[in-house]
This record gives C-alpha cells, structure tokens and sequence, in this order.
C-alpha cells in the first residue's frame, strides 16, 4: 500500500484536486461556512457556497483564498484538510504527497503559508509549482522544447502572464485583476445605473450568462433582480450584453496592459516563437465570450483558448508531481519539497 500523489490547484474562486491515476476527481468553490459562535467550521465547498447571501448572524461564510494567496491561514488550513481526506480516505495510513499551484508573483511569506497549511491539512511531503507553468503543462504546451510558448491563466484571484522555454519561466507577470474583479465592475455599474443592488452570485451569473470582452453584433438580454438602493424593495430590469461590456472596460484593460508588458519584456528569437505559435488562454474566466479575440487585438498575436480551461492548472499540478525529477532543476528550493 502507497500514499496518494495529489494535485491541487488552490484557487480564490475553486479548488480543484487531481489524483494521480484517476484524474481530476473534486472541483468545488473555496469557501467555508463558520459559526460565529463556536468558531466550527459548518460546510466547505459548494454547500458553503449556497450560503453566500443567505446566511444569518449566526453563520459567517468566508473565502480564505483572495487574489490567489491565503487570507485566512486558520480557514485555508481546515479547507484543505477536508478536501485531502476526501479524496484520499478519511482513514488513510499513509499521508499524501502534494502539489500545490501557487501564483507567479507569490512572495516567500505566502509560499510558506501554503506550505504550512498543507502540512497541518495532513500532506506528508508538498512541492510548489508556478500557475503558469502548471496550466502550460495541463493545456499540452511542450514547454520542454528551446522555444518560446506565452500562456495568460486568468482565474478568479489573479491574472498570470508568463513565457516559458526549457520548463523555465522566462518572464512573467502577475496581478490581482480576473474574474473577481470582473464580477465587481458589474455590480458597481448596475448600482451606478440603475440604483440596484445585486450579490456577487448574481454579477458572476450575469458575467457567465451574457458577458462579453467585446461589443456583439446580436446583444444579449438578461432581467436582473436585486434590491432597489432608494426604496429598498426588491426590482428588476433588463440589462444587455453591450452595458456589461461597458462596465467590464477597466478590468479588461489592466489584463491587456499585463499581456503587453510581458511582450515588451519577451528577448527576440522567444517573441518570434510566439508570433507563430500563439498565445494560450487558460482559466476559468478566459472563457469570457470573445476574450480571445480581444487579446489577439489589442497584442496583434493569435490567441486560443485551451481545451478544458478550467482544469489546465490541476492537471498540470498532478502531472508535474508525476515529472517532478525532470522538473527538480525548473523549481526553486523554495518550491521543491524535501
């Protein structure tokens, strides 16, 4: 008998774990419902996330992961332990030998912190991996080449921007600007429009539903329900798919920025490598409809989106942990478990 190898990509919005053998086997929102009372932790993952806006004084729901780093060491800790005995057994003899993403531009602090929180969740060994390089190995990139390869991962927490050749990142850039902050551009232009207040499920439903990085020839409509700032009676109103392209103008812009300065940063023979092979979008909120088509605009550079976006990073992760003697030398101290 032999401890599990584990995969996890420790999201803001999701975690997502991958076991070795089997695939991704657990995708579920980070989020955990405490009492305010006791301080136990009630629920974890989607139940949790069903409680966002619903929960009394009693219940306080939290979101331990923001920006794509630990906010709430104590919560990410009891997050992660419940996550890693379900997939690996609630009675398990051997403890599980992990990989974790964490993003391009975490410090050495937030890297010990997920480390730590991993030991006392009930890993016995955790390796660290960039999120870029992670999603370039789940989305099939052949980062192992002399080559140039760029691929943008825009999450929930964060946007990360990297070039990689020789399983090495070359240059990278990481900010705090996806889908999170797409979700509060959206709510703060309906509450400045049309004095309605709405939750952040429902901004995120609206992104999903008729969200667009571009103007489309044929709009979207959506009837929006939520609380009316003046009266404070419920109210809806119908939106379209050209207003929240307008409201999600900034946002969008700070991740342009970031994809060009990484360009700009990109030596020679690597940014022709990019010419020809393109750009690769992966997380979750590069399936934004017409997100590619905005990129490849504003950066004159093909842009796709991955197959299965979502799940590059966590499929990276447990193939990483599976070529982690060919990575070693790719990895910093830091990152490598002993």
């Amino acid at each position: 008998m032999f401890a599990r190898r584990i995969g996890i990509d420790l999201g803001t919005a999701n975690v997502l774990v991958y076991v070795v053998g089997k695939g991704v086997v657990l995708n579920e929102p980070s989020v955990v419902s405490l009492s305010t009372k006791s301080g136990r932790v009630l629920q974890v993952g989607r139940e949790a996330m069903e409680m966002i806006g619903r929960n009394p004084d009693t219940i306080e729901v939290i979101r331990p992961m923001r920006n794509g780093v630990i906010a709430d060491y104590v919560v990410t800790e009891a997050m992660l332990n419940y996550f890693i005995r379900r997939v690996s057994g609630w009675l398990r003899p051997f403890k599980p030998e992990v990989m974790i993403s964490i993003p391009a531009g975490a410090t050495t602090v937030e890297m010990r912190a997920v480390r730590d929180a991993a030991l006392q969740a009930g890993a016995r060994t955790i390796h660290l991996i960039r999120e870029p390089l992670a999603a370039s190995i789940g989305a099939n990139v052949p980062i192992a080449e002399p080559t140039g390869n760029m691929i943008v991962g825009i999450g929930g927490g964060t946007t990360e921007v990297a070039v990689i050749s020789l399983n090495g990142i070359v240059v990278c850039n990481s900010i705090r600007v996806a889908g999170n902050r797409l979700d509060e551009a959206i709510s703060a232009y309906i509450k400045r429009k049309y004095n309605l207040l709405v939750g952040e499920r429902t901004a995120e439903e609206i992104k999903i539903r008729i969200g667009s990085a571009l103007i489309m020839e044929n709009p979207l409509k959506l009837s929006v329900r939520g609380r009316d700032q003046i009266s404070g009676l419920p109210r809806t109103v119908e939106i379209s798919s050209t207003e929240i392209t307008e409201a999600m103008t900034e946002p969008l812009q700070h991740i342009l920025e970031a994809v060009r300065s990484v360009l700009v940063e990109t030596p020679p023979e690597l940014a022709s490598d990019i010419i020809d092979r393109g750009i690769v979008l992966t997380g979750g909120t590069s399936q934004l409809r017409h997100l590619d088509r905005l990129l490849t605009q504003a950066s004159g550079v093909p842009c796709y989106v991955a197959d299965n976006p979502l799940m590059c990073t966590a499929i990276g992760t447990g193939l990483a942990l599976q070529h982690i003697a060919v990575l070693r030398d790719s990895l910093s101290d830091a990152e490598v478990g002993l």
